[in-house]
C-alpha cells in the first residue's frame, strides 16, 4: 500500500501546466500590457519635462546666487560662439567679467546644461537673462516665461517665470484642467 501512495503522490507533483492555463496567462499579460503601456509613455514624457524644468530652475538659481556672491553680472544664455535665441541647444551660465553683455574669452563659465531632447521645444523671449550683483534682472521686467513643450504632448508643457527681482517660479496647473498656466492663468504654449 505504501508503494501505491508514493506513485500517486509522485504523479501529482510532476504535473505541468495545461495549454489552457498558459493561454489564459498570456491573455491576461497582453490585456494588462495594452492598458499600461500608453500610461507609461505619458509618465515618461512627464518625467522628462519635470527633469528639464528642474535643471533650468537650478541654472537660474545658480545664476542669481553667483551674481549676488561675486558682485558681478551673471548671464544665462545658449552659446554657440555668442549668446543666441536657440534655447533648445546647450545653455551656459557665465560671469560677464568685462560687462559687455555677451560671451567672450574674458568671461568665466560657471555651469553648462546639455541640449534638450530632439523634437522638444524650449523657448524664451530674449537671447539672455542678465542677473546684476543685487540679484535683479537687468532691463526691468522679464520677458515671457520659459516654455518647455514636449513633442506630440502639448498638454504636458511647463514653464518658468522670472520676475524683475530675479526670482523664478515654476508654473503649475492652477485650474485643474491638466495643463500648466502662468500667474496670469494663460496656458503654457510654444510657437
Amino acid at each position: 500500500m505504501s508503494i501505491f501512495l508514493f506513485s500517486t503522490f509522485r504523479k501529482t507533483i510532476s504535473r505541468g501546466f495545461t495549454l489552457i492555463e498558459v493561454l489564459i496567462t498570456i491573455s491576461i499579460i497582453a490585456i494588462v500590457s495594452a492598458i499600461a503601456l500608453p500610461n507609461l509613455n505619458t509618465f515618461l514624457v512627464e518625467m522628462r519635462v519635470d527633469t528639464e524644468i528642474s535643471e533650468l530652475q537650478r541654472l537660474l538659481l545658480i545664476s542669481r546666487n553667483t551674481a549676488i556672491n561675486s558682485s558681478n553680472n551673471v548671464i544665462i544664455c545658449p552659446i554657440s560662439t555668442k549668446c543666441s535665441t536657440n534655447w533648445h541647444n546647450k545653455i551656459s551660465v557665465f560671469v560677464d567679467n568685462n560687462n559687455d553683455g555677451d560671451y567672450d574669452a574674458a568671461d568665466t563659465i560657471i555651469r553648462v546644461k546639455g541640449a534638450i531632447k530632439s523634437g522638444d521645444k524650449l523657448q524664451y523671449g530674449k537671447k539672455s537673462l542678465v542677473f546684476t550683483e543685487t540679484g535683479n534682472l537687468t532691463g526691468g521686467v522679464a520677458a515671457k516665461p520659459f516654455s518647455y513643450c514636449p513633442k506630440d504632448h502639448a498638454t504636458k508643457s511647463r514653464g518658468i517665470l522670472v520676475s524683475a527681482l530675479g526670482r523664478s517660479y515654476v508654473t503649475s496647473d492652477t485650474d485643474n484642467d491638466g495643463k500648466d498656466e502662468d500667474r496670469n492663468n494663460k496656458e503654457i504654449t510654444c510657437t
